[in-house]
């Protein structure tokens, strides 16, 4: 049972979508091979370094009110496809248990890999922060150029290697980005928000849950492909390369944010240097 999908699904005209905007389709969905991804992402390099130099000379542009609407948008689109990825793992899990849940092929449905193709664009919309950013004539802090680059990759390589452990690290992702983006908005808006320092915790303990969980599926892919007579449950669905991958990027979002958050809150307050945010203002909260 799925009323929420079912609901959008009467009101929408979903059925006049090509096949390949409804299933990932490799060298037809948009933005579905190497070349393309790497092209994209090359660009964006290129566009805000070079918005950066163009604004070296130039006024700082303040954009407050497309600022503001973007992060609703982020904000808003996050908290409905959250819903909808709940809904779906939902019906998956009580009809199973908590293990097919995540790793059985049959956890890769059409709908949660809908959803999944919905997030990963998500993430080219989100690289406008980085826009924002430059035109502003702020940093370019390392944190934030490398974690939306990256996890627009993360996100192509785990539909490419169709990971049933994926809902459970988007899922997480967007919850993180309700109350980020919403921050965002209310904070643009000129609002006092007294618990910036728990965003960034709540960023961190994403990561912790996340790298558990993907460790775990990737113990019990290796374990049961490579060493059976090792303790383990079942395989875990996806690729070799996709799960790697994950593992990777998100060790390394893991030491990047705690770094961040040392350097943010926990140098002596003399000593502690302005540490810009993904947005530019020195509010100690990454982009997560």
């Amino acid at each position: 049972m799925t009323p929420l999908a079912d609901a959008l699904l009467s009101i929408l005209p979903t059925d006049v979508l090509p096949r390949y905007l409804e299933r990932w389709i490799v060298g037809e969905t948009p933005l579905s091979t190497w070349p393309a991804v790497t092209t994209a992402l090359a660009s964006y390099l290129a566009i805000i370094f070079g918005i950066q130099e163009l604004m070296r000379d130039r006024s700082p542009q303040q954009l407050n009110a497309l600022f503001r609407i973007h992060n609703a948008f982020l904000s808003v689109g996050s908290l409905i496809l959250l819903a909808l990825m709940i809904e779906e793992v939902a019906s998956i899990w009580f009809s199973s248990d908590a293990f097919s849940a995540i790793c059985a092929t049959q956890s890769w449905t059409p709908k949660l890999e809908f959803y999944y193709m919905i997030n990963y664009y998500f993430k080219y919309i989100e690289l406008l922060d980085t826009v924002f950013l430059a035109l502003k004539k702020k940093p370019l802090a390392f944190l934030h150029v490398f974690h939306h680059s990256a996890t627009a990759l993360l996100c192509f390589t785990q539909l490419n290697g169709k990971t049933s452990i994926s809902w459970v690290v988007i899922s997480l992702n967007l919850f993180v980005h309700v109350v980020m983006y919403y921050y965002y908005y209310a904070t643009a808006g000129g609002a006092k928000i007294w618990w910036k320092k728990y965003l960034t915790t709540l960023q961190i303990v994403q990561f912790i849950i996340d790298l558990f969980v993907v460790y775990y599926g990737t113990y019990q892919h290796f374990t049961h492909t490579y060493w059976p007579w090792i303790p383990h449950v079942d395989n875990c669905a996806g690729t070799e390369s996709a799960a790697i991958m994950g593992c990777c990027l998100l060790s390394s979002y893991l030491v990047l944010f705690i770094n961040f958050y040392i350097q943010t809150y926990k140098k002596p307050i003399k000593a502690k240097k302005a540490v810009v945010n993904g947005h530019g203002t020195t509010n100690g909260v990454a982009n997560g």
